[in-house]
């Protein structure tokens, strides 16, 4: 067992108890149903305009909202779990993270978008938008996983939930930006903001854990259970608050075309870039996804399914180049150590997401979109704008969104700095057993990493 104690007897129960505590009080205080959650008001509701439970926006959102909460759960916890020896904590704080950040955005979010005579109304949307604050969260986390304990995970859950929601209505109330999918709000931010913290909390002597920063056979294969349900689900998270009608179905489409091309795209490069034109399985496990990011801000726009396809292979080619060759560049250079590579998984098909964008909106005319025009840009179907300005827009939505999360990121780092919150050293990074209860076949130094080898070479056999 590891000598090293991070002393979490008393300080992780009571930040749990502080901030589950003060939730509680603040739900009390501001938080209730909406007009379609409220026993009174939507039986009221039925009978004034002659409606039946099926009109219910319940119906319609619930099997979107349970895909998406399937991909932060399942998706982004075994997503995590490549590490060999930091299984337990990838997934478990995960599970910590999401449980809390969706209480605390459902507050933060609800502020900003259904506060109305002191009190925040809440319905199936409140909770979709709720996942995807969380994650964004998700994805900073990916950054500095295995480096940071779960006090300073929780205290940087605490302060970017205020911040995204922050960021969020700039973006979309008062610069009127396209963002459903969450190119901009949810990827970019949570990339760029994770990369901050990690830069800030740099480990100089990070070497000294290197040989547990590595994967073993089987725990590829786990986080491949992450890709795939993230792959499965992502048409869902990219549509889940669109304009019911073709605008979901249009979304749907196009983050299904992205997807797939995105995958023959990152099995391409992969064997390109490898000696002996071998695949490596993180770029699978992550440049497959990254079609779904690249469509996130225009999924909903006629953004036509060979515009998706192209898309895809551009994310797929950037992200598997980016695990390739940027990230040990942003590691010895720049100084972030970036666990997951969040960077080429999220950030930067983020930006390309948000520039094309930038493209569609510039592109998009009233004989291409028709009475459709209402939904997806409403501003320039109503005359308030014209399709340039709106492009305009998006571009200054993902620059507040860069400014934000860089300077945000930054500060959060610095607060995570305090050497009280239980974080490891150099020499205890991404090793469950300095904060868990693990089964004694569980050993430190290379004794466990030759044991899965030989594991391996009797499973060849």
């Amino acid at each position: 067992m590891s000598g090293h104690t991070t002393n979490l007897r008393l300080k992780l129960p009571l930040i749990c108890v502080f901030l589950q505590l003060l939730t509680i009080l603040l739900f009390a205080v501001f938080v209730c149903y909406d007009n379609q959650t409220n026993a009174k008001l939507w039986h009221e509701e039925l009978k004034l305009h002659n409606k039946s439970h099926l009109d219910n926006e319940f119906y319609l959102r619930y099997p979107s909202f349970q895909d998406v909460h399937t991909m932060i759960f399942v998706g982004f916890g075994f997503l995590m779990t490549f590490l060999k020896r930091y299984s337990f904590s990838s997934v478990a704080f995960n599970f910590l993270i999401a449980a809390f950040a969706i209480q605390w955005s459902i507050l933060t979010q609800g502020f900003f978008h259904s506060f109305h005579h002191g009190k925040i109304y809440i319905g199936i949307e409140s909770m979709i938008n709720a996942d995807f604050c969380t994650g964004a969260i998700l994805i900073s986390f990916g950054a500095v996983l295995g480096k940071t304990s779960p006090i300073q995970l929780l205290l940087m859950t605490w302060l970017e939930v205020i911040l995204f929601a922050v960021n969020e209505h700039i973006l979309l109330d008062i610069l009127g930006a396209k963002d459903a999918g969450g190119s901009m709000t949810i990827h970019t931010f949570g990339a760029y903001f994770g990369l901050m913290m990690s830069r800030v909390l740099y480990r100089p002597h990070l070497d000294k854990s290197k040989e547990r920063e590595g994967s073993t056979y089987h725990s590829d294969l786990f986080a491949m259970i992450g890709t795939i349900f993230l792959w499965l689900f992502w048409p869902s998270f990219n549509s889940a608050i669109a304009a019911h009608g073709d605008d979901q179905q249009r979304t749907v489409m196009n983050t299904y075309f992205s997807l797939a091309a995105s995958t023959l795209a990152t099995f391409a490069t992969s064997a390109l870039v490898n000696a002996g034109g071998k695949m490596d399985m993180v770029h699978i496990q992550n440049a497959a996804l990254a079609g779904g990011v690249v469509v996130g801000t225009s999924g909903e726009m006629m953004l036509t399914p060979f515009g998706a396809m192209i898309a895809g292979v551009l994310a797929g080619f950037v992200s598997t180049l980016g695990f390739k060759f940027l990230t040990p560049i942003l590691a010895s250079k720049l100084k972030i150590q970036d666990t997951c590579g969040v960077h080429n998984l999220h950030g930067m098909p983020g930006i390309l997401g948000a520039l094309l964008g930038v493209l569609v909106a510039a592109l998009a005319t009233h004989d291409t979109y028709g009475e459709g025009m209402t939904d997806v840009f409403p501003l320039v179907a109503d005359g308030r704008r014209t399709a340039a300005y709106q492009s305009v827009c998006q571009l200054i939505g993902l620059c507040v969104t860069l400014g934000i999360a860089v300077i945000g990121g930054s500060l959060v780092g610095f607060i995570l700095k305090m050497t009280c919150l239980g974080s490891p050293p150099d020499t205890q990074c991404f090793e469950d057993q300095i904060y868990w209860e693990v089964p004694e076949n569980h050993h430190d130094g290379f004794q466990c990493l030759e044991a899965a080898k030989e594991l391996d070479r009797e499973t060849v056999a």
